[in-house]
């Protein structure tokens, strides 16, 4: 019989309890990654805290935890993303909980994305009602 090893670490489940043990510079991982990037991976970035750009001060302030959006707001580029995947762990364990949380964070991020536009609504009916009382006024 054949051999076969199934030892990609990219195949390793790892859940987001483990990944919030491993927030110090000492031992520092990410999670980055979402349904439009192939979803949320684990990454140890400890060593290259020193070689980042802007700093071990901005990965440690994110480490332990899903720093998705803010590695997605920087708008990181493809080298950046290459070296990112050298430092692959595995992939975040998706369970009922973590997909709970996940729903309510895009929810929450969607909702203040959102409130934007309500507020242009509510002040344009505001503007609207004044100007049909002064118009009123006026005759």
């Amino acid at each position: 019989k054949p051999l076969v090893i199934m030892s990609d670490k990219s195949e390793k489940e790892i859940t987001m309890t483990e990944v919030a043990k491993h927030n110090t510079q000492e031992d520092c991982w990410l999670v980055i990654g979402n349904d439009r990037t192939g979803g949320p991976k684990v990454y140890d970035v400890t060593t290259y805290l020193d070689d980042h750009p802007g700093g071990a001060e901005v990965l440690l302030d994110v480490s332990g935890q899903d720093s998705d959006e803010f590695f997605e707001d920087i708008g990181h580029s493809k080298d950046a993303r290459e070296e990112l995947e050298k430092l692959l762990v595995g992939v975040l364990k998706l369970d009922e909980a973590e997909i709970q949380r996940r729903a309510e964070a895009a929810q929450a991020a969607a909702d203040k994305a959102g409130g934007g536009s309500t507020f242009i609504v509510l002040i344009g009916i505001i503007l609207a009602i004044a100007y049909a009382y002064f118009k009123m006024d006026l005759f």
